[in-house]
């Protein structure tokens, strides 16, 4: 369900609401992009079922599900389209548009082609935890997560959220774990590695499917170079990748996770249930290895 997590620290004063939630988010739902839309982006019942829910509680947890459909148009068929219609007026008038009627001319073109476009739909898992006041996005795009903020904290009065923030920087800590090959309590250090120099070079050395405890690694450290990205694994439970920025990239949940569990006891709310269950262990968990919550 979870590939990516950008987790946010909803602020206390927020009073939970499942009923006036649901009614928000319906005065937004998803409609696909019109004839000459550009992008569409609505909220979607989470479990697939048509007119269904748009927020589930499972277990306490709640989850949503934002859609996006946008439409694209190369950029070399606009330039096509817009010089066809520069020449026709060359042509007919015997003088070249200027600045302002070649932009006329490109949003034309584009009104002209849209209705001719293919769409691309992609979906965000949104989680919200209310006993522990986070809010998690399912993505690596910080531009997407910043416009879903936007959304919720539109639609449910009283929200309001700031980015995870820690007593030490992700690339602090994994520059220490690196160097040290000390992992904190619970994690182990994988084979996944990017460190980029801070000089103007913007040197940049990527490991993959490759030992990190060598001497090498430790060297391009002490020359400069810090972690921007590096492979861990909580638990022997989920593994993904931690970015400077406080992101978790390429989330999975390994065996351990469903051991004991039969073929045929899937289905969403089994899926939601196992995500948060253990999201919700390892999070606090990786707060506590950057030292603890930064203050307010």
């Amino acid at each position: 369900m979870f590939k990516n997590l950008i987790v946010y620290r909803i602020a206390q004063g927020w009073a939970p609401d499942l009923q006036a939630a649901e009614e928000a988010l319906a005065k937004a739902p998803f409609m696909e992009c019109g004839a000459t839309q550009e992008k569409s982006i609505g909220w979607v019942p989470p479990r697939g079922e048509a007119h269904g829910a748009l927020v589930e509680s499972i277990g306490g947890q709640w989850i949503a599900r934002l859609m996006t459909e946008t439409k694209a148009i190369p950029a070399s068929v606009l330039a096509r389209k817009v010089k066809e219609k520069a020449d026709r007026i060359e042509k007919e008038t015997g003088r070249k548009p200027g600045r302002k009627e070649s932009k006329e001319l490109k949003d034309e073109a584009k009104l002209d082609l849209l209705p001719m476009a293919f769409t691309k739909q992609a979906s965000m898992w949104v989680w919200i935890d209310p006993a522990a006041h986070l809010l998690v996005l399912d993505t690596g795009s910080q531009g997407r997560a910043d416009e879903v903020v936007t959304l919720l904290v539109e639609a449910l009065h009283g929200l309001s959220v700031s980015l995870l923030d820690t007593q030490t920087s992700p690339q602090a800590a994994m520059a220490h774990w690196l160097k040290e090959q000390e992992p904190p309590q619970g994690f182990t250090v994988d084979r996944e590695c990017e460190l980029k120099s801070a000089s103007e070079e913007k040197a940049v050395v990527k490991y993959g499917r490759h030992p990190l405890d060598i001497a090498e690694v430790q060297a391009h450290i002490d020359a400069g170079k810090l972690p921007t990205k590096l492979a861990m694994t909580w638990d022997d439970r989920v593994s993904f990748v931690l970015t400077e920025g406080l992101q978790v990239r390429k989330l999975q949940f390994l065996d351990t996770v469903f051991e004991g569990q039969k073929s045929d006891e899937g289905g969403f709310d089994t899926d939601v249930a196992i995500a948060t269950g253990e999201l919700a262990k390892l999070i606090p968990d990786l707060i506590k290895a950057l030292g603890g919550e930064a203050a307010p």
